[in-house]
């Protein structure tokens, strides 16, 4: 299942284009063809989505310029490389500057399939992961400072007492301020508060409630 997917396929070779561009349009993908590197840089921006399939010979930029330029403008978009056998070293390059995979020409049928699938997948669990993040650190952006503080505390595995003692406030007053901090982030325990503070990165060198 692709639920059409874009794949941007950007090669100088115009049989390359039509072929691959025809199986994978087959296959179930929404496939977007350049013919060249300069030309996919023209048009593509950081918002645009889904997978690159780059050609690393190509002439005026070839793949590993057109990597460069995609990593300036934040591109975020997956890449796998299309190499020939003598572009080995190259590729490896490419996978040192972020790209995902590489692919030799001739490719196979499944093996390319499988490595756009491979990186769809790791697109899915950004977005996933980044989903969740957003999601937690907007429930933790209803909390009072002192909620903050103590949640911070509760991370750190502290006590009731404990934490009543590192803040100068009675043990009573850590009870009210966690019973209300649980009701604003709708966690029916602990547990279930301390997995939204870490989704959020709070004890990984992110303060709670933090914005940056």
């Amino acid at each position: 299942m692709t639920d059409n997917r874009v794949l941007h396929l950007v090669d100088d070779d115009e049989a390359i284009r039509h072929s691959a561009s025809f199986m994978l349009r087959h296959e179930g993908f929404v496939v977007k063809t350049y013919e060249s590197g300069t030309v996919f840089i023209e048009q593509i921006s950081a918002d645009d989505h889904g997978c690159i399939l780059l050609d690393v010979r190509m002439p005026q930029m070839d793949g590993l310029e057109v990597q460069a330029v995609l990593n300036e403008m934040h591109v975020d978009m997956p890449i796998i490389i299309l190499t020939g056998h003598g572009d080995v070293s190259v590729a490896v390059k490419a996978m040192k500057a972020g790209a995902v995979d590489f692919v030799q020409k001739p490719y196979e049928k499944q093996a390319l399939l499988a490595s756009i699938n491979a990186a769809f997948s790791g697109v899915d669990d950004r977005q996933s992961q980044s989903s969740r993040k957003r999601e937690a650190e907007a429930s933790l952006a209803r909390l009072t400072p002192r909620e903050s503080e103590v949640l911070a505390r509760l991370v750190d595995g502290l006590t009731n007492k404990e934490i009543a003692n590192d803040l100068s406030i009675s043990a009573r007053t850590v009870e009210i301020h966690r019973a209300n901090l649980m009701e604003k982030l709708s966690a029916s325990s602990l547990s279930a508060a301390l997995k939204i503070a870490f989704v959020a990165g709070v004890g990984f060198g992110d303060s709670v409630g933090s914005t940056t």
